[in-house]
């Protein structure tokens, strides 16, 4: 069973926006916080946003001001709306729970580049 399903990833110029979505199995949407993680080139992946069932966000000092988190109960979907988008922000970005304990879907790409 499919449970995360990245999307929306693409190419795009330093200074612009994506919004990604992930579409979440119900029984994880529902029953634990989600958060979005990245992984660039050589590096290990780390958090960059999460939520709670309750909508409380957290962010990375790399990213906040800049990302917004949210969640859509009615489509068990995940957004990540990423504005002023650096060359840095360029990794595979996925989601899952807060605690990275679903099967790891195939993540979206994101490239920042001019």
């Amino acid at each position: 069973q499919v449970q995360l399903v990245e999307s929306g990833g693409g190419l795009v110029q330093p200074g612009g926006s994506l919004r990604l979505s992930c579409a979440v199995s119900e029984t994880i949407f529902r029953l634990y916080g989600l958060s979005w993680y990245r992984q660039a080139p050589g590096k290990q992946r780390e958090m960059v946003a999460s939520i709670t069932s309750g909508d409380s966000t957290t962010y990375a000092d790399s990213v906040r001001g800049r990302f917004t988190i949210s969640r859509d109960s009615a489509k068990n979907t995940l957004y990540l709306q990423m504005n002023s988008l650096k060359s840095e922000d360029t990794a595979v970005y996925y989601c899952n729970t807060n605690l990275g304990s679903a099967k790891w879907g195939q993540g979206t790409q994101v490239t920042v580049s001019s």
